[in-house]
């Protein structure tokens, strides 16, 4: 453990997610995100309770021997508390369970973690009943922008999609360019940093977090290849994923391919969406699609070191995609609660990229890096309302790089990504 800490001042913005923590805090006796490195727990949880003792752990480092008697550490800490990176302390969890345990007070102990495979294991056994677990993602445009008091698309979307569909959706007003922001990602410290300072941070990034964190959950001997490996992940984002094909490509067996993945996917740094198929006659891609959760994250691996460079890319679409489903998953906080994610794809090549699944509905979204959008997009919205015809399947959206948002016909808005 590090050590008690405090979180230097800064232009804090809110996230849609505070206001869930708020009300929680009031319920639950514990609360925890759980979320990648720097994508704004600590500075969330400072916010929201001020007056809290922080206290950051480490893998290696006890110089508190929270380890060896945590419930001492609790007596001299009483709550609240902020508690960063509680995996690296496990037998912090059974202290905190007895000593809330000892009166009904709500709101005494804040936790984060970034392992969630590790975390929602201790949880599980230590927890349960009295604490409540939020996911925190990157950073979305309406957050950025300082617009987080305000529902935004998505929400407005799933209650009322036909209501949605005629209503005008207008642009967040003062945006960077839309190559600027895919190249910086979401991670809201890379959003103030000067340009020649971005490859620096990703770096860093990945081997301070990525790759430590990557070795304390998975013995991963060669970093060398390793490295290899997550330059393909961000070469192959938004892509179907074949285990077996990846372990050739860098030269591994298909289950330390996958071994790897669902750890990379444990630290939050890669994402999967399942692929829905239903009793049908058609053939139906049964393999998930797979996003790099941070496009700033990609773009380094890649070696793409400017949005110039980002523009004239040829992985530019892909990266385009993998930035709208990661800033879904990213407003999924501020909805109700989250609808599953799937994507749909036929053999005979008709493919919609998400589906959102809730309250017995399906969302269809197609995501075009393009401008210029045509009817022939609409046929892909067809197909999969033909292949399922019981489901309740409601107005499409493409999503896409141009600058308006507009009808194409009585059930597709077109959304400019500007809106999202």
């Amino acid at each position: 453990m590090i050590g008690s800490a405090k979180i230097q001042p800064m232009d804090y913005k809110r996230r849609f997610l505070e206001t869930k923590v708020r009300s929680a805090a009031s319920h639950f006796k514990a609360v925890m995100l759980l979320g990648a490195r720097q994508v704004g727990k600590s500075t969330l949880l400072h916010h929201f309770a001020p007056e809290a003792e922080r206290f950051v752990f480490d893998s290696i480092l006890d110089p508190l021997d929270v380890r060896k008697d945590p419930d001492f550490f609790l007596t001299l800490h009483p709550p609240p508390l902020i508690l960063d990176e509680g995996q690296f302390a496990p037998a912090l969890l059974s202290a905190i369970k007895r000593k809330v345990d000892e009166s009904n007070a709500t709101g005494g102990y804040f936790l984060t973690g970034s392992q969630n495979f590790t975390m929602l294991k201790h949880v599980a056994e230590t927890l349960t009943g009295r604490i409540v677990l939020f996911h925190l993602e990157g950073m979305p445009l309406h957050e950025r922008q300082g617009l987080a008091a305000e529902p935004p698309w998505l929400c407005r979307y799933l209650e009322d999609p036909h209501r949605f569909l005629k209503t005008k959706q207008d642009s967040i007003p003062g945006l960077p360019p839309l190559h600027e922001i895919i190249w910086r990602g979401s991670l809201p410290a890379v959003s103030s940093l000067t340009s020649d300072l971005i490859a620096p941070f990703f770096s860093s990034y990945i081997q301070t977090y990525v790759e430590r964190d990557l070795r304390l959950i998975d013995h991963v001997e060669n970093l060398d290849l390793f490295g290899r490996f997550l330059s393909l992940l961000a070469a192959l984002t938004a892509h179907e994923i074949k285990y077996n094909q990846l372990g050739r490509k860098i030269g591994v067996s298909h289950q330390t391919a996958k071994r790897w993945m669902i750890a990379l996917s444990s630290l939050y740094q890669w994402r999967q969406v399942s692929p829905y198929f239903a009793n049908t006659i058609k053939r139906i891609s049964e393999s998930p699609k797979g996003y790099m959760s941070d496009t700033g994250a990609a773009c380094y691996l890649l070696r793409i070191f400017s949005p110039q460079a980002l523009a004239l890319h040829p992985s530019l679409g892909s990266l385009f995609e993998t930035w709208v489903v990661n800033h879904i998953h990213q407003l999924f906080a501020a909805c109700p609660a989250a609808p599953a994610v799937h994507h749909w794809r036929v053999h005979s090549g008709a493919e919609v990229d998400l589906l959102l699944e809730a309250n017995g509905c399906f969302y269809p979204i197609e995501i075009k890096c393009s401008q210029n959008l045509s009817r022939t997009d609409l046929h892909r919205f067809k197909a999969f309302r033909e292949a399922h015809p019981k489901l309740r399947v409601m107005p499409n959206l493409i999503i896409h790089a141009g600058d308006e948002s507009y009808l194409m016909d009585q059930e597709t808005l077109a959304l400019s990504w500007k809106a999202l």
